[in-house]
C-alpha cells in the first residue's frame, strides 16, 4: 500500500488521485473511439461523460456526508478528508446517470446506444479506481486467517488517519477483489458491445453485473 507516490516539492501525488485520474482517462478514450466507430457525435458524447464525471463526483461525495453527517457536523475539520475522498460509488452512479440522461436528452444524443458505451466504459475507469482505493486504505476488507495466501496487512499510519483502516492485522484485499472483477466486467461488455442484439444491452447487463460483483464483496468488506 502506497498511499502517496511521490512528493516534488509541494506537489503531492496521491496514488488513488492518480489511478482515478488514469481510469478516468481511460473510460474517455473508449468512450471517444467507441463513439466514432458507431457513427455518433463523439466529441459532444465526449463532453457529456466529461460533465458526467464532474456531477458523480460530487454525489457520490454528497451521499458520503448524508450518510455520516452525524460524523460529520461532530468533526468539522474531517469535511477536508471527505474533499479527498472517493465517495459513495452507488450515489455517483445514481448522480451521473440521471445527469447523462438529461443531458443526451436536451443534447439530442442517442440515449442507448451512448449509455452501451459508457457502460462498459464506466467498468472500466472503476477497476482502476479500486487499485487507487487500496493503495489508500479505504473500502478495506474485514480480518482474516494470516494463513491465507491473499491476506494483506496494512502498516502506514498515514492511511490509518484517513480512513481508520486497522493496521498490522491481517485484511481481505476486497479492493483488489472487486478492481479484478470490474476489469472482467470491462471484458465481457466489450464482447457484448460487438455483438448486441438490441441498444440498451450493454448498459443493462453492466447494471445486472455490477450488482453481482457489489453482492459478492460486500461479504469480505
Amino acid at each position: 500500500m502506497l498511499p502517496i507516490l511521490f512528493k516534488i516539492g509541494p506537489l503531492t501525488v496521491h496514488t488513488y488521485g492518480l489511478m482515478m485520474a488514469i481510469g478516468v482517462a481511460a473510460g474517455l478514450l473508449f468512450i471517444y473511439v467507441q463513439a466514432k466507430k458507431a457513427g455518433l457525435d463523439a466529441p459532444r458524447l465526449l463532453d457529456a461523460a466529461f460533465y458526467t464525471v464532474i456531477v458523480s463526483l460530487i454525489g457520490a461525495k454528497l451521499i458520503l456526508f448524508i450518510g455520516n453527517m452525524s460524523y460529520y457536523v461532530g468533526n468539522p475539520k474531517e469535511l477536508f478528508n471527505l474533499a479527498r475522498s472517493g465517495g459513495v460509488f452507488q450515489g455517483g452512479l445514481a448522480f451521473g446517470v440521471i445527469f447523462a440522461f438529461l443531458y443526451f436528452w436536451k443534447k439530442k444524443i442517442p440515449t442507448w446506444p451512448a449509455a452501451d458505451i459508457v457502460g462498459a466504459a464506466l467498468a472500466l475507469g472503476h477497476g482502476f479506481g479500486r487499485i487507487g482505493c487500496f493503495s489508500a486504505g479505504c473500502c478495506y476488507g474485514s480480518a482474516c486467517s494470516a494463513s491465507l495466501p491473499w491476506a494483506v496487512t496494512f502498516k502506514s499510519p498515514y492511511a490509518h488517519s484517513l480512513t481508520g483502516i486497522p493496521l498490522n492485522t491481517p485484511l481481505y484485499p476486497v479492493q483488489l477483489f472487486e478492481a479484478a472483477l470490474n476489469f472482467l466486467n470491462f471484458a465481457i461488455l466489450f464482447i457484448i458491445l460487438k455483438k448486441k442484439k438490441f441498444d440498451g444491452q450493454v448498459f443493462s447487463f453492466y447494471i445486472i453485473n455490477y450488482s453481482i460483483i457489489r453482492f459478492i464483496t460486500e461479504y469480505f468488506r
